[in-house]
């Protein structure tokens, strides 16, 4: 059981972003934002949108800090990738 977040390197609504995601399951992600206090809205497919003042929070609450390329391929490689377009 692990979570990942990567830099805040994301634009977007004027704040920069990380993605925090899990390596075995959503209901462990979604454990994991709601004990940061991250809005359900904050999901997206397949991950959390963290916002940057957030991203130390994470990091001490246990998310291991990590590439965003790594995201990507800790996603697929669990099975896990969601990408644009697919519903489930």
């Amino acid at each position: 059981m692990t979570v990942y977040i990567d830099p805040p390197t994301w634009p977007g609504h004027g704040r920069m972003w990380s993605h925090l995601i899990s390596d075995v399951s959503f209901e462990e992600l979604h454990t994991f934002a709601a004990s940061l206090g991250a809005p359900a809205q904050a999901f997206e497919r397949d991950h959390y949108d963290i916002p940057s003042h957030r991203y130390g929070d994470a990091v001490a609450a246990g998310a291991v800090e990590v590439s965003s390329r790594e995201i990507v391929g800790i996603l697929v490689r669990t099975g896990l990738r969601r990408p644009k377009g697919r519903l489930s």
